[in-house]
Parts: structure tokens; sequence; C-alpha cells
């Protein structure tokens, strides 16, 4: 894969472009580019795979960067790169893989990389909703505050929410990750994909593969992607899920 990198300081582009070397299946473009409109142009020109994306710099900013290549019909997917974390929210909405706080690690970018790829026009339209109807309408992309900075997990990878106590486990494809949201609100935005099983748990619709009752008469739940794990169906929600599976 082909990665442009654009960052105002040399020395962030230098270290960028010396751990993407580093990693097996990937080549850095030359040149690298320094700014907003420099960037804009390079991107028509070179056609990159990724983008690592810086978001403070002279001129456009990142953010107004990735917002134009939402326009286009096949862009590059986009890792922000950033010495700050208040922008994850923003990120999504113009269509990130991946948002990376400074100084970036090796492992993190790689991780990152491996998330890029490069969505269809299907997966465009539903990534840039949001920014289109100004916040309307459900999110496509989970951020969440992690060790590595903020991941934004696609929703299409979720596969349950579990709350606990004051805080929200999101289970999806690549592992966990704490959301500080309530359940609720979570229902309320993604009722369409989502179902609940108990007061405290919401799976995906889709990942459902079947009902089991236990020898001591409670319901379990086993989801696609979690390879023989179960999670407790309440009896109020029992019927509920039965009539969903019928319907899928």
């Amino acid at each position: 894969m082909n990665v442009l990198i654009v960052d105002d300081e040399p020395l962030a582009r230098e270290r960028l472009s010396r751990m993407v070397g580093e990693l097996e299946g990937y080549r850095v473009l030359e040149p690298a580019a320094s700014n907003g409109e420099e960037a804009l142009s390079l991107i028509d020109s070179l056609k990159p795979d990724v983008v690592l994306l810086d978001i403070r710099m002279p001129g456009l900013d990142g953010l107004q960067v990735a917002a134009k290549l939402c326009e286009h019909d096949a862009p590059p997917a986009v890792i922000f790169c950033t010495a700050h974390d208040e922008f994850a929210l923003e990120a999504f909405k113009v269509s990130a893989v991946g948002y990376l706080v400074k100084p970036v690690r090796a492992e993190h970018l790689g991780e990152a990389l491996k998330k890029a790829e490069r969505p269809n026009r299907v997966q465009l339209a539903a990534l840039t909703r949001p920014a289109v109807s100004n916040g309307a309408g459900p999110r496509s992309h989970i951020s969440a505050r992690t060790r590595k900075g903020i991941e934004l997990i696609p929703l299409d990878q979720v596969i349950y929410f579990i709350a606990d106590h004051k805080y929200v486990t999101l289970r999806h494809d690549g592992g966990e990750v704490l959301l500080d949201e309530p359940l609720k609100a979570l229902e309320d935005e993604f009722g369409e994909r989502f179902v609940r099983i108990h007061r405290n748990a919401l799976v995906t619709r889709e990942r459902i593969e079947r009902l089991q009752r236990t020898p001591l008469g409670h319901f379990q739940l086993y989801l696609k992607g979690m390879e023989g794990e179960a999670l407790i169906v309440s009896r109020r929600h029992v019927a509920g899920v039965r009539k969903l599976m019928h319907n899928l």
C-alpha cells in the first residue's frame, strides 16, 4: 500500500516515514506534503492508498482536507496523526479510519494501517452522512479513548454493548473498549441495528446465531464472532429475541 505523509513539521514527517518504512507491505510516497493545499495536489497526482494526516497546519487544516476528500469518488483512507486528542468526533465525520495521538508509536501505527482499507462508494456514503447532515442521524463510527489515543470503531464491527456501572463495554471484531456513554443513548441512536437482550446489554441483530436454554432454565445467546461465548438473555426479553430470530 502506498502511503502519503502530510505534516507541517519536518521532524514529524521524517519520523513517520521511518516507521512506515520499517513495516512490510507499505511504501512512503515522495514528496511528502507540508500543508493542506500540497496534500490535495499530491493526492490527485500520486493516488495514495493511505494518507497520514496532521490536523493543525497552516492554511487548510487536516479536517478540511479530509472533508474535501469525501467528495472524491475513490478517496484514500485517512489516518490522523496529531498532538491533539479533542478532534476525534470531527475525525469520524470526515471518514477517518484511525486517530493516533503524537508521539505515534510504531505498533499503533501498524494496527491503524491494517484497518486502512479503501472504502467503496456505499461505505463512503455511510461514513460521510453525519457530516453532510450536520450531525443528524446515527454515527458510522464509535470513538473511544484508549491507551492508543482515540480509537474509531466502525459500527459494522460492533458485536455488543454491555453496561457496567458508569461505563459501557463495547465488544468488536478487534477486541474491547470502554465508552463513557449511557446504554440508553446508544439504543436510541442505533436501535435499528441492535436489540436489547438484558437491561444492561445490546447486541447486533445480524450477529445473532442461536438462543439456547440451559439445564437451569436460563437463556443464553450465541453471537457470530464470539467463538463459544454466550450472553445471558433476561426472561423479559426472551420473547422479543425469539421473534426477531424468526424474522432474520
